[in-house]
C-alpha cells in the first residue's frame, strides 16, 4: 500500500481537472492505496518570499495553509497534481504551491512517482506540453522523483463538460496502476 496525495488546483466548482483527479483517486483507492485529495480552492497559499530560511529549518516562515500541505507532500509516496491549463501553463495556484514546497528540497522526502492531470478548452496534443515542462522543472530538483505519467483532457471548457471524455478512463487506469 502506498500513500497517494492528489492536489487539485482549479478554483471552479465541478471543474474538469477535478474530475480527472477524482478518477485517478478512485483507481488508486481500488488498487488498495491510501488516498488523500487536497484542493487548493479553499486554501490560502501566499507567494514565496525567496528568503531561503527553509533551506536550514525545513519550515517556511509564512503562516498560511502551504506548510501543512507541504508536510503531506513530504510523507506521500506518490503525488498527482491536477490543473486546468491556463495560457498553455500550470495554474498559478499550483505553481505558487510548488514554489512554496522549497522546504522539501533539503529533506529525505518520500515521494518518487509524480503524475500530472490536465484539462483545457483547446484539444491539440501540444497544449499541455508547457505545463508538463513546468512540472518537470520542479521534479528535476528532487533526484529520487520522476514524472510517472500524464493525462490530458482537451476540448473541455465548461464545468462538467469532461463527462464521458476518454481521459477520465485514462486517469482511472493510471491511478489503478499506482
Amino acid at each position: 500500500m502506498k500513500k497517494v496525495l492528489i492536489i487539485t488546483s482549479s478554483l471552479r466548482h465541478r471543474s474538469n481537472s477535478d474530475a480527472l483527479a477524482e478518477a485517478f483517486a478512485r483507481g488508486a483507492s481500488e488498487a488498495g492505496n491510501e488516498v488523500e485529495t487536497i484542493t487548493l480552492k479553499d486554501k490560502e497559499v501566499h507567494f514565496c518570499k525567496g528568503c531561503l530560511a527553509c533551506q536550514t529549518t525545513q519550515k517556511c516562515v509564512i503562516a498560511d495553509d502551504a506548510p501543512a500541505i507541504v508536510q503531506k507532500m513530504y510523507a506521500a509516496d506518490v503525488m498527482a497534481f491536477a490543473t486546468p491549463i491556463y495560457y498553455y501553463e500550470l495554474s498559478g495556484q499550483l505553481k505558487t504551491l510548488l514554489d512554496r514546497s522549497n522546504p522539501l528540497f533539503t529533506t529525505d522526502y518520500h515521494f518518487r512517482d509524480i503524475y500530472l492531470l490536465t484539462s483545457a478548452a483547446e484539444d491539440e496534443t501540444y497544449v499541455p506540453q508547457r505545463a508538463v515542462n513546468g512540472l518537470e522543472g520542479w521534479i528535476a530538483c528532487f533526484e529520487e522523483a520522476h514524472l510517472a505519467g500524464t493525462v490530458f483532457a482537451g476540448g473541455v471548457n465548461s464545468p462538467g463538460e469532461i463527462e464521458g471524455h476518454a481521459a477520465l478512463k485514462q486517469a482511472y487506469e493510471m491511478g489503478k496502476a499506482v
